[in-house]
């Protein structure tokens, strides 16, 4: 019965270990919120990493995230960043993927690493750029 508490235990301990150096990793630098829409038109939030390439921010993500999904069901997208929110129209640019790879490498550093550990390799991801609508 003792073998089975610390099992447990160890466990528990693992798992909290894992979500805490994710939230740490997640947190630590630039974070910015994305606001779509789902299906029922209730507005979604999801925090995000953020690089800027050649003057304009960029996102990356993966098809089979959700806030992905609401973003391609959309023409534009609100963003908050800096404590300020606009509205922006995207575009996917896949050519873009090793550069804002390494941005994102170079700015959220070990973070990064620890993000792909435990999500996977980036490679294959999408990179949104977002072109702000001005009025």
């Amino acid at each position: 019965m003792k073998l089975i508490f610390r099992v447990s235990g160890l466990l528990i301990f693992v798992v909290v270990s894992i979500v805490v150096l994710q939230v740490a990793a997640s947190e630590r630098v630039e974070v910015i919120e994305l606001h779509t829409m789902d299906a029922t038109g209730e507005e979604q939030t999801t925090r995000l990493w953020i690089v800027d390439h050649e003057g304009r921010p960029y996102l990356r993500g993966d098809d089979d995230s959700g806030w992905v999904k609401r973003l391609r069901a959309s023409a534009q997208v609100s963003l908050t960043r800096d404590g300020e929110r606009h509205a922006y129209r995207w575009q996917v640019r896949p050519e873009k993927i090793e550069t804002i790879n390494q941005l994102m490498r170079d700015k959220y550093t070990w973070g990064d690493q620890v993000i792909t550990t435990l999500i996977g390799d980036r490679d294959e991801s999408n990179m949104f750029v977002l072109t702000k609508i001005e009025g």
